[in-house]
């Protein structure tokens, strides 16, 4: 079965080039370009994994997060965040915020590939480690 990845990304060129690098695996990609519609688009399609911009229209990538994970639906969701800012302080916000990864902008496709496939198989183990136990 495909693993959803929704993308979080309000720049087109961005949005492309991450669609090029994932679409050879075997993922459905849904796309989001602003908080409102990231948050809209993650409840109602529930995705394995999302690639978050932290800066965004309407919302940012931050609060986004947040939100999310409020929500016990995306308790264990990787939220990996695709950003420009590279400074120290701004990966601990970023994680703080409730992220599980930080890449930088410009992205690197082997660095994204390999992410993404990590924190899929880390979230696939995670649920298996549960339904052993008997727990859903």
């Amino acid at each position: 079965m495909k693993k959803k990845i929704l993308i979080v990304e309000d720049n087109p060129r961005n949005m492309r080039l991450f669609q090029i690098i994932l679409r050879g695996g075997d993922y459905t990609l849904l796309k989001a370009t602003d908080g409102e519609e990231a948050l809209r688009v993650a409840v109602s399609e529930q995705p394995d994994l999302i690639l978050m911009d932290i800066k965004l229209p309407k919302m940012n990538g931050l609060e986004v997060t947040m939100k999310l994970r409020q929500n016990p639906a995306f308790r264990h969701t990787p939220i990996i965040a695709v950003t420009a800012y590279a400074m120290k302080r701004d990966r601990e916000r970023v994680i703080e915020s409730g992220c599980d990864a930080y890449l930088s902008k410009p992205v690197r496709p082997g660095a994204l590939k390999e992410i993404v496939g990590k924190a899929l198989l880390r979230r696939q183990k995670d649920n298996l480690s549960l339904d052993e136990v008997g727990c859903d």
